[in-house]
């Protein structure tokens, strides 16, 4: 199935008229150019010159299309043709660990392309190899460049021609020529139905090109579909014939997957180790919209957010945005981790604009609760996933993937990110508006699905409901009420609040601490500055505990998450602008 929508993807982009050459077709690939090796008429090096693209905040290699497959795989000699990295096409490697080897790998290089020169007759490609004939590796040491560049690939050029040496006419006609004898030859092998297409045509061996730009997979490019152990072989076959797809079809799909995940073409997103695609099944404006609308801390632009949130705020309240595309048009989201030399499928959707657009609605209303005026209204999933640890590298793999269907398909998020959150609130009795839009968006969502035991009556609203009947929700109200009236007395001197030293126990075993807490509280209020502050300080605590008939000895776990809501929610109420006339009070931190 996902193979099937990518090959349909690669067949959309070469009908459209806005397509470029960074769709490529058989027998040729992109690659990552760093360096040019620049050469003049005869052969002799003139210099050799950076080519990496410098328009940004720093130099990235440029994408540019070449003859050939990605670069094969093995320990054997593989050179590419008019192209490769510094050990094959100049005998260099930065900290050469093993000379020999860099000296071999240049000859195979070199050889190939002499064997070549009497059948192409092409002057640059003769000048190519002049150089090659006559070059000492040994003079590479002279070019710095190369100390920065070489871990990339390079390309050679003659000096005042407007085209690479790949690109000169006399080659392409050469390379097509090869290209027809090569298919004219795959049409005499054997041929099994493809999965992708259905037809029976010669099946890839392996699938290439290797896909680029996930996120810790081999930066030469990984596989999506390999098989290389014999527990997976079936009927005979072995490696990527057990799953038959056919060779043009494994290139178109490899083609628009990389296509997808090219940083340039803004279709990706990374969420927690799952990079991750999308795509429309024909040209939609939400395709260039959807980064926004999952991650709207990705947008910089000022002009761009205040739209971007104009169009969350409708979508979240169930409204129409017609604009980014018809509502039943498909939508496919893909995220891929890595795992060695192959990929992971972390996650697979396929539903419409309209239903992602709906999903993504929910996910933000169930997310909505009252906050501090510089939070962010639409906070991104990468910054609720990094809610969950203390740092981003202990955020378990498998959760942003979990997170992600549970938007996309609209279901109970994950418990894992329930429990990850409690756990790092009873670490650092922090409860921030992420990690409490997160938990009550977790605690709404499995009260409105009936997924699993929920401690709700009813559900969250955004902010404080003073007559709300859970226990655990008044318990959090009540130990906001405590720490507000110490704050108030101490007015921040202490060194440890009863937040940091009691608030995961009071969570957990109410009837084991409020009684000590309430104790203390009326030492704190007796050191109030006015009998005014202490009646007030009273008043509030009593109206609280008054809707609590007694401490439980225990709060589950989502209850515990009840309590943090119902705390949060007291706090943020303290530190809200009341009815004109009333002293305005700080912010809460």
């Amino acid at each position: 199935m996902i193979l099937q929508h990518l090959e349909s993807y690669y067949v959309r982009l070469s009908l459209e008229s806005d397509s470029d050459e960074s769709l490529v077709v058989p027998g040729f690939s992109r690659q990552n150019i760093t360096f040019s090796v620049e050469l003049n008429s005869d052969g002799s090096l003139a210099t050799i010159r950076d080519a990496r693209d410098a328009s940004g905040k720093k130099p990235v290699p440029t994408k540019m299309r070449v003859l050939g497959g990605g670069k094969p795989s093995g320990s054997g000699m593989n050179p590419c043709f008019l192209w490769d990295n510094s050990s094959y096409m100049l005998g260099f490697k930065t900290d050469d660990e093993n000379p020999e080897r860099t000296r071999q790998v240049f000859e195979a290089f070199r050889d190939k392309h002499l064997e070549l020169q009497q059948e192409i007759q092409d002057p640059e490609f003769d000048a190519v190899c002049t150089f090659l004939r006559t070059w000492e590796p040994r003079i590479a040491l002279e070019q710095a460049v190369l100390k920065e560049l070489s871990n990339g690939f390079g390309i050679f050029h003659i000096v005042g021609q407007t085209h690479n040496v790949h690109e000169s006419p006399t080659i392409a006609k050469w390379w097509s020529e090869q290209l027809e004898n090569a298919e004219g030859t795959a049409e005499d092998e054997a041929a099994l139905q493809c999965l992708v297409t259905g037809e029976f045509k010669p099946i890839a061996r392996i699938h290439e090109p290797k896909i680029q730009g996930v996120n810790g997979a081999q930066s030469a490019g990984a596989l999506l579909v390999s098989f290389n152990f014999k527990a997976a072989e079936s009927y005979g076959r072995e490696q990527s014939y057990v799953g038959p797809v056919a060779k043009d079809a494994a290139f178109r799909y490899a083609v628009a997957l990389n296509r997808l995940l090219d940083r340039s073409n803004n279709r990706r997103i990374q969420i927690g180790d799952a990079t991750t695609v999308y795509w429309t099944a024909k040209k939609a404006p939400i395709e260039e919209t959807f980064l926004g609308l999952i991650d709207p801390g990705s947008i910089e632009d000022e002009t761009l957010k205040s739209q971007l949130n104009a169009t969350l705020n409708r979508i979240s309240k169930g409204q129409n945005v017609t604009e980014l595309g018809e509502a039943e048009t498909e939508f496919y989201v893909l995220g891929l981790s890595p795992n060695a030399a192959r990929l992971s499928v972390r996650f697979w959707w396929r539903g419409t604009i309209g239903e992602v657009l709906s999903r993504i609605g929910q996910h933000f209303d169930d997310l909505s609760i009252v906050k501090p005026p510089n939070a962010n209204a639409f906070p991104s999933l990468w910054q609720i996933l990094r809610e969950t640890a203390r740092e981003s590298k202990d955020i378990p793999p498998n959760l942003s993937g979990a997170v992600m269907r549970s938007i996309l398909e609209g279901i109970d998020y994950p418990s894992l990110l329930f429990h990850s959150l409690i756990r790092r609130i009873k670490a650092d009795s922090e409860i921030s508006p992420v990690r409490a839009a997160a938990i009550k968006a977790c605690l709404n969502r499995s009260h409105r699905l009936g997924t699993f035991h929920s401690p709700l009556n009813s559900r969250l609203e955004m902010s404080l409901n003073k007559d709300r009947p859970e226990p655990a929700y008044q318990l959090g109200r009540l130990f906001a009420a405590l720490e507000k009236t110490q704050d108030d007395a101490f007015k921040g001197s202490l060194n440890a609040s009863i937040k940091d030293r009691f608030f995961s126990a009071a969570s957990a075993t109410p009837a084991m601490v409020f009684p000590r807490l309430i104790r203390m509280n009326q030492h704190h209020i007796g050191k109030l500055e006015s009998k005014s502050f202490q009646v007030n300080a009273e008043k509030r605590v009593q109206e609280i505990i008054a809707n609590v008939d007694q401490f439980p000895k225990h709060l589950s776990m989502t209850e515990q998450g009840l309590f943090a809501i119902g705390y949060y929610h007291q706090r943020q109420d303290f530190f809200t602008k009341k009815d004109p006339g009333t002293p305005e009070i700080k912010e809460a931190t």
